[in-house]
């Protein structure tokens, strides 16, 4: 039996319990095989309320990801206008990079809708659930020194900080570098991996993981005390190529605006939405760890933090902890 038949079955009922002996009987196949295809339809992102006595009743179905569609939708130059959409992926980083290095335009995009080794900073996992998230990553050909590729980081933080704030009207903020948190949880994951020559950026690989539709249950539950999706937030789903379209075109503007006036805007922006700023917290750091208040952005990207004994040290690579508390 196929997944489509029994979804659209539930479509025809909305809001409805459907019995196990009903489904049966209306596709003529056994409850085992209505049992089995609701699993699969499970892993596809679909979401039933059980109950012995009434049933299943469907309570969340996942948006489809259309190449066509999103193209449609965009408002860009070059940002996303040739992208590749997949199902289940290992790593939309690797196909992205694999395209980079043979040769694919600025601009070009790999989304999935499930990965199955997605990562992020530091080599860490991310949750990433078929059909609930954006998983994404992005070729960019700055032509700029491979030094400025942390600046590229914090806009890329930036565009997607704004983009989800305007369409889903949640207060999000950064944490640097590029954390996007809704109250100190978690929403997304960037991570930018370069390929330089001659200390000029050959390439830079971007990859996006942005936790939209997915339910508490999506997550184990070590990691849902500090992350977050979008829809548990706002306490509704959102259509995800909408938010793929609007992040390119707040990504697009703002990579323009960096590479004609440099970063100095793009620090001003990042400094306005940084809920890191202001607050005492410990930071760790290759060298040991630091304790102090960050301050503001250094022109490299980096992070001005005032210790406690009134000295300013500027930290290049740290991860920074929850706020200390007074």
């Amino acid at each position: 039996m196929s997944m489509d038949r029994l979804s659209q079955l539930f479509r025809d009922h909305p809001g409805q319990y459907l019995s196990g002996e009903r489904l049966s009987e209306e596709l003529n196949v056994s409850r085992t095989a209505i049992w089995k295809t609701i699993k699969k339809l499970e892993g596809a992102g679909y979401e039933f309320e059980a109950s012995t006595r009434l049933g299943y009743k469907l309570i969340f179905q996942p948006d489809r990801l259309d190449a066509d569609t999103i193209v449609k939708t965009l408002d860009t130059r070059s940002f996303g206008k040739n992208l590749l959409v997949e199902g289940e992926v290992t790593s939309t980083q690797d196909l992205a990079r694999n395209a980079a290095e043979q040769g694919e335009a600025e601009g070009y995009l790999v989304i999935a809708e499930q990965q199955k080794n997605g990562r992020g900073r530091m080599g860490r996992g991310w949750v990433s659930p078929y059909g609930k998230g954006i998983w994404m990553s992005m070729v960019l050909r700055p032509p700029v020194p491979i030094h400025c590729a942390p600046q590229l980081t914090l806009l890329t933080a930036v565009a997607l900080c704004r983009s989800l704030r305007r369409v889903t009207e949640l207060n999000v903020g950064i944490k640097w570098p590029n954390d996007l948190l809704i109250d100190g949880r978690k929403i997304s994951g960037i991570l930018l991996e370069s390929a330089a020559e001659d200390e000029r950026l050959k390439h830079i690989v971007a990859g996006i993981g942005i936790s939209v539709n997915l339910a508490a249950n999506d997550y184990p539950e070590e990691v849902l005390e500090k992350a977050v999706s979008l829809r548990i937030a706002a306490g509704q789903p959102f259509d995800r190529t909408e938010l793929i379209a609007a992040f390119l075109k707040e990504w697009e503007e703002l990579y323009e605006l960096f590479l004609k006036q440099g970063f100095r805007p793009i620090a001003e922006l990042w400094e306005s939405l940084a809920v890191s700023l202001g607050q005492k917290v410990l930071l760790t750091t290759p060298q040991g760890e630091v304790s102090g208040v960050p301050e503001s952005l250094h022109d490299s990207g980096a992070i001005r933090v005032r210790r406690e004994d009134g000295t300013l040290v500027t930290l290049f690579s740290a991860e920074m902890g929850e706020p200390l508390t007074k």
